[in-house]
């Protein structure tokens, strides 16, 4: 099982601190063999915000790093050219020493496509055309694309990468269907529990496999799980110590958590609860994160959850860790969970 550090942090900290625990906790994971730093691309909300662009935050770990990859979760391609996409983590791949990879999502909120409004409709399909296109730029093919005369133009991309071929994934919040898409395609798929519990989770994995297979011969392919992660030394002081900046996390973007709410009380609707009902659901969906959906308690607690993980075909942990702890208290449990990588090796 691969380890990795996934980001995904409301913009409320301290202006001087707001990337002490990237920082931070990327040079902990370069120094003991983590696999992975994993940042997102979140617009126009304090939930995330921190993260408008994971090229960006890429490009400045690849600076203070040397060995750990350099992931994007995600790229949400309907927003870009494919040319900007491909460009921007070339110059990334090369300032890494060709460490960077690309998890892609179709996008889900609105206000997002202000950046690109033309692509919001059709966003699936776009989020397809967007992968093929990056994977063959990046392979330094020549695409056409309309230029500014309205004729086409052949272009190719500068710097050429380090790595040959762009890892790649696709980011699924529980559609079978972008398991199965992942598969034919023959690339990762990037996942969470949020909205989906273990034996649902283990069924798509399975049509993941299955698909990859059909396309690609023996070639088992790749399944991510962003999962939310604290590991201290007791697992009820560890639920008290997670459970209000947890609770604070699910309710900051009630909106995208609606879905996984929903599914921990079917037959909710979300938009006519009070106060009260909101704290309840929250409350009530902690409970379930905490015990079954998230890598909280102790060492031992959380090897019995990555060896049931292994189980169901699950390869690599994108661990989120900045879910609103103090920066200090999640650096400190950087070094339990390291020991969990190693107990999993």
């Amino acid at each position: 099982m691969d380890f990795g550090l996934f980001y995904f942090a409301d913009t409320g900290t301290a202006a001087e601190n707001r990337y002490q625990l990237l920082v931070e906790g990327a040079k902990f994971a370069d120094a003991n063999d983590f696999t992975a730093i994993w940042t997102p691309e979140r617009h126009f909300h304090s939930f995330g915000g921190l993260y408008p662009n994971p090229a960006v935050t890429s490009a400045a770990l690849a600076t203070i790093t040397e060995r750990v990859s350099l992931r994007a979760g995600s790229v949400v391609a309907p927003l870009h050219h494919p040319v900007r996409i491909a460009e921007e983590w070339s110059v990334v791949d090369n300032l890494s020493g060709g460490r960077v990879g690309i998890s892609f999502a179709s996008g889900w909120n609105a206000v997002d496509f202000t950046l690109r409004a033309e692509n919001f409709r059709d966003s699936k399909r776009v989020l397809i055309d967007t992968v093929e296109a990056v994977r063959r730029l990046w392979r330094q093919e020549e695409l056409e694309f309309t230029d500014g005369t309205g004729a086409t133009s052949a272009v190719r991309i500068y710097p050429p990468p380090v790595q040959p071929e762009l890892p790649v994934w696709l980011t699924s919040a529980g559609s079978v269907e972008t398991f199965r898409k992942a598969g034919e395609l023959g690339i990762g798929i990037l996942t969470h529990l949020l909205g989906q519990d273990l034996d649902t989770l283990a069924g798509k994995i399975d049509v993941y496999r299955e698909a990859h297979a059909e396309h690609h011969g023996g070639d088992r392919g790749t399944v991510a799980l962003m999962l939310h992660t604290y590991i201290g030394t007791d697992r009820d002081e560890v639920r008290e110590l997670v459970r209000d900046p947890f609770s604070a996390y699910l309710r900051s973007s009630i909106g995208l958590f609606a879905r996984a709410i929903s599914a921990d009380m079917p037959g909710i609707d979300l938009d006519r609860l009070t106060p009260a009902d909101l704290d309840f659901l929250v409350a009530r969906s902690f409970d379930r994160y905490f015990d079954t959906g998230g890598l909280f308690g102790t060492v031992e607690d959380a090897v019995k959850m990555v060896t049931t993980l292994a189980d169901i075909g699950v390869d690599d942990l994108a661990c989120l860790i900045d879910f609103g702890l103090d920066t200090d208290v999640a650096l400190d449990g950087l070094g339990r969970l390291n020991e969990v990588r190693s107990l999993h090796r």
